[in-house]
Formats: structure tokens, sequence, C-alpha cells
């Protein structure tokens, strides 16, 4: 049991990192209404890839590689699927995020692999999105592009 419970912590912060990412990509900003909205709404589908640094709840950090896939959920809300790598593993993950505010976003992530769920939220920049990632494992910060 002991070696199982040292296995499970281990995986942690590469599902939180990977959930990050994930949620990274589902942070894509839509506008509220009229031709605009279905312009950057398309333009946000699709695949995303990036990096950007783990941080474990033991104090370690790595580095992270991302790709991830968000589909339109809603008028303001996307689900993503996102694959991640740190130089300790692999990990993939599912997201969920809505818009609160211009260009930003706010969601939860989980990882059913390792059982890990947290908090994310995502600003849009142009072309580009940083991703902030929180859970009890550890937390990420994630810039992804197309």
């Amino acid at each position: 049991m002991s070696q199982e419970r040292t296995d499970y912590r281990s995986a942690q912060p590469r599902l939180a990192y990977g959930v990050a990412l994930v949620a990274l990509a589902l942070m894509a900003p839509v506008p509220a209404t009229g031709q605009s909205a279905k312009k950057a709404s398309a333009g946000m589908e699709g695949s995303w890839s990036g990096g950007g640094t783990v941080s474990f709840a033991s104090g370690s950090t790595e580095r992270a590689r991302c790709r991830a896939h968000y589909r339109r959920a809603g008028s303001a809300s996307y689900t993503l699927n996102a694959t991640c790598a740190t130089a300790s593993g692999r990990a993939s993950q599912t997201a969920s995020v809505r818009q609160v505010a211009d260009n930003r976003y706010a969601g939860s992530f989980y990882n059913s692999e390792y059982g890990i769920s947290g908090v994310i939220s995502v600003v849009l920049h142009g072309r580009s999105q940083t991703v902030r990632l929180r859970s009890d494992s550890g937390s990420a910060v994630i810039s992804l592009s197309r």
C-alpha cells in the first residue's frame, strides 16, 4: 500500500500540469455578440500548443510542453482535452471554462487517471493565452499559441 501511495503522489504533479494546459486551451475568449463573436469563436476552436512551468506541492518545479484541443460548449463556454509532458511523465486531462470578463475565463479541470481536480483561469492576448491552474497537488502557468 505504501508503494501505491508513493506512486500516486509522484504522478500528481504531472497530472496537475497536464490539467493546467488543458484549461488554458479552453479559456480562449469569445466576444459576447454580433458577427465578431462568430469570427472569434471559430478562431478559438481547434488545436493549441505551448509550455510553461509546473510547481508541485513538494516545492519542486518542472518545465512542461502541451497540446490542447478545445470545442465550444455554449455561447461563452468551452470544453478542452489536452496532453502535457514533463521530465517525469505524461498526462491527459479535461477542462471546462466560461467567460467571466473580456478576454478572461475561469473554470475547472480534471485528470481521471490520477483523480486530480482544481481551478483554472485564462487570459487571452490576441493569438496567445496565459493559463493559470491550481490544485492541492500544485500549480502551473502555461502559455499557449496557435
